[in-house]
């Protein structure tokens, strides 16, 4: 039984979550409160491997939660439930986007989605930042590293890496 719920409320992630990994963030947050899977902090430390780790966020966070509810098979199943209306929603748009390729409805809804992502992304990181922020070093080193980064333009892994390094060193 636990599996099938898993795997629903991954479904359901993964059906709602337009826009890319952060988006499920709030979801993975309500499903916290729901759910004696996972903690708050532990969704934390979810974002932190899962942004750490090679491949789409979203699968990494889902498979991490899967895995904390149930193991493997929690992870398999947690996955397959983010990622099946994915591919339920690309097969049947790869067959009916060129009907509707200047179909001002569609045009309209795809445009309307949009603020909707960047509020759940938003959420998502005010989430991050209220979790981990806790001081004001936490504070002034976040803006700081946030102004380095809009402000010099390197490799998004080199940034990751002085992380890394930063947090060993540092800890």
């Amino acid at each position: 039984m636990i599996y099938f719920v898993l795997f629903w409320e991954f479904f359901k992630i993964g059906l709602l979550a337009v826009g890319g990994g952060l988006v499920t963030v709030p979801f993975l947050y309500d499903l916290s409160s729901n759910y004696p899977w996972f903690t708050p902090q532990e969704l934390t430390d979810m974002i932190a491997v899962s942004e750490s780790t090679p491949g789409p966020i979203g699968v990494n966070m889902a498979t991490y939660a899967g895995f904390k509810a149930t193991g493997i098979m929690g992870g398999i199943v947690a996955t397959l439930g983010l990622l099946t209306p994915s591919m339920i929603i690309i097969l049947l748009l790869a067959h009916y986007l060129k009907a509707y390729d200047h179909n001002l409805k569609f045009e309209a809804l795809l445009r309307n989605i949009r603020p909707v992502s960047l509020a759940l992304i938003a959420f998502g990181g005010i989430f991050i930042a209220r979790a981990l922020i806790d001081d004001y070093v936490t504070a002034g080193l976040t803006v700081l590293v946030f102004a380095v980064i809009h402000f010099v333009k390197l490799n998004p892994i080199l940034y990751i890496c002085l992380g890394i390094i930063g947090g060993v060193l540092f800890a």
